[in-house]
């Protein structure tokens, strides 16, 4: 299905390093030495979002799908968490052994959550010293922890870490403390556990922390007059009128089009985000003053809270902060590569964080073939980059959806321009037309912009490249007005800057619409549909494309189109511009 990595198997080269993350936001990642080959979400292969690692996955779904798994791996690192899945080790065990070509001498190791999500967030960061704070919603049993701190009481085994804090530089990793949450006791602690509690009110299920985050703006912080949560010392304890709210079922679940109802939820959903962020800012002010660090390093599931983010960034005595890519547990395989790299293999680590296009490459068979099966479409061959940018760039300009699948795809949750969706950001209902007909998902979700880097700063507050859609950044007040269908009713964007030394399809695509319209910005949100992951391959793009209201699908060389109409309702804001 992909291209076959230019360096394969052991030797006398760099070592193979195989990281295996097993739980949720499963994940794989292979490196040759400080060179990436590829990292991805179990999810992008199974299509089941935020799909959990479990027995059998190397075997039934890894080895078969992704290049490299046959050659001599010569450092294996795997992490679990406390789920059940740790006391089936030995099944795991056999199933490595009889999937993967272990080299002779192979090292091994497991290593707990956090010191996981640690690895994947210092490492690849352009720092040779920081502090780093990994808050997360339950991670590793005491029993089965990998690092010890100062002071640290002794606790029953079975207790599980939700933070943990830590001083890095290149030759030495201190832990200075963990937040432990007792899973027997009901009176759960933690930032994660307190936004997952809160998420779960208003949106059960996986992963629809983002909708919390999206719903926020619409509400009123102050309407419940909920009490802030408790913070000493970086431990965040929950206050007992949150957990009674939290067990109020029913009351502020999400559905249905009474006002009043929509309001209500929307107040929770205020004063959750307000004070999940100004705990954030206490914690991280605390971390400052016990480390005196002028650099964070911040991972875990909270991490992709971008407007806490923002935040973080204006208002601690950090002068820099690095969040990767994939914060969530999906990172944490590239945590395990780089741990055995650098610790069982004693090498330093070299890899930077500086691109999030890590999948596998598509094989350009694979892309011809896919499109060349779509005999009810209109299909032409762009051979030439600028002239498919000027075909897209016609069609973005006339109130066209064009989907864009090129290259690696991303590895973390945010489409970054591989695997995209993109639209005309200065008509606001182009934001209504793809939330409603194309993703089928709330109305009330932002859309983001991608923006060239030196042309940032006139349209939203930023001085500073931003290029993994990681922030909430204010939307100048001019600007907002130009570009609507990517500022959210707070006023903030989620951008993702695009400069010199990233993506160069990318940068002429945005030029071109800058030198037809004025305007250096893109909208752009992922490519898939509802409740499913991004798509992955060339097939699952026209797939995808097919299923929706998509006008176009750009998949270098081939622009796709469907014939006689667009088969969208009458009077949305795409047939109001035909």
């Amino acid at each position: 299905m992909w291209k076959q990595s230019a360096r394969q198997g052991g030797g006398g080269g760099a070592p193979v390093v195989l990281g295996i993350n097993r739980t949720q936001d499963a994940s794989i990642c292979l490196m040759h030495g400080s060179e990436l080959a590829w990292a991805i979400q179990k999810e992008r292969l199974t299509r089941h979002k935020h799909h959990w690692g479990r027995l059998d996955d190397v075997r039934q779904i890894y080895a078969a799908r992704l290049p490299g798994l046959d050659a001599p791996i010569d450092i294996l690192v795997e992490c679990y968490s406390c789920d059940a899945e740790f006391a089936r080790v030995a099944e795991y065990e056999r199933e490595l052994a009889d999937t993967l070509a272990l080299a002779p001498g192979c090292r091994r190791a497991r290593i707990s959550h956090h010191l996981s999500h640690l690895y994947s967030a210092f490492h690849p960061s352009p720092f040779d010293d920081a502090a780093v704070m990994i808050i997360d919603g339950q991670g590793s049993r005491v029993a089965d922890l990998t690092e010890t701190w100062a002071g640290a009481a002794p606790v029953p085994d079975d207790w599980c870490e939700v933070a943990s804090f830590y001083r890095a530089g290149r030759q030495r990793v201190e832990c200075l403390g963990k937040q432990l949450w007792n899973r027997d006791e009901r009176q759960p602690v933690g930032l994660g556990m307190f936004y997952f509690l809160l998420t779960q009110a208003m949106f059960p299920g996986e992963g629809n922390e983002g909708k919390v985050m999206g719903l926020a703006p619409h509400g009123k912080a102050t309407a419940l007059r909920l009490p802030p949560l408790d913070v000493r010392d970086g431990q965040v304890t929950i206050p007992q009128r949150w957990r009674d709210l939290f067990g109020e079922r029913g009351r502020f679940r999400y559905g249905g089009a009474d006002d009043a109802r929509f309001a209500d939820i929307a107040n929770l959903a205020a004063a959750g985000q307000r004070a999940f962020e100004e705990a954030l800012l206490e914690v991280a002010r605390w971390l400052h003053a016990t480390t005196g660090a002028p650099n964070l390093c911040f991972a875990g599931g909270t991490g992709l809270n971008c407007s806490a983010n923002e935040r973080l960034l204006r208002e601690t005595p950090f002068r820099r902060v690095f969040i990767p890519p994939a914060p969530s547990d999906a990172g944490t395989a590239i945590g395990c590569a780089l741990y055995g790299l650098t610790e069982l293999g004693g090498a330093a680590c070299d890899f930077r964080w500086t691109s999030d296009y890590m999948g596998p490459e598509p094989l350009a068979a694979r892309i011809e073939a896919a499109a060349q099966s779509c005999a009810d479409l209109l299909i032409e061959r762009i051979d030439d980059a600028g002239a498919m940018c000027a075909r897209m760039v016609d069609l973005l300009c006339a109130a066209r959806v064009v989907a864009l699948f090129q290259g690696r795809s991303e590895f973390g949750p945010r489409a970054l321009g591989h695997r995209s969706i993109l639209g005309d950001p200065r008509d606001g209902a182009m934001r209504d037309d793809i939330n409603a007909r194309i993703k089928q998902r709330e109305w009330f979700r932002p859309l983001a912009p991608m923006v060239l880097l030196e042309r940032a700063e006139e349209f939203f507050d930023v001085c500073r490249p931003v290029p993994f859609m990681q922030y909430a950044a204010p939307v100048r007040e001019r600007a907002a007005r130009v570009i609507p269908a990517v500022t959210h009713v707070d006023g903030t964007a989620r951008l993702q800057t695009v400069g010199p030394d990233d993506d160069p399809f990318l940068r002429a695509l945005l030029h071109e619409f800058e030198a037809r319209t004025g305007v250096p910005v893109l909208l752009n949100t992922s490519f898939n549909r509802r409740e499913e992951p991004i798509v992955e391959t060339p097939a699952e793009a026209v797939e995808t494309f097919r299923r929706t209201p998509i006008h176009a699908l750009a998949m270098p060389p081939f622009l796709l189109r469907k014939r006689g109409g667009d088969g969208l309702l009458a009077g949305s804001a795409f047939e109001r511009h035909t």
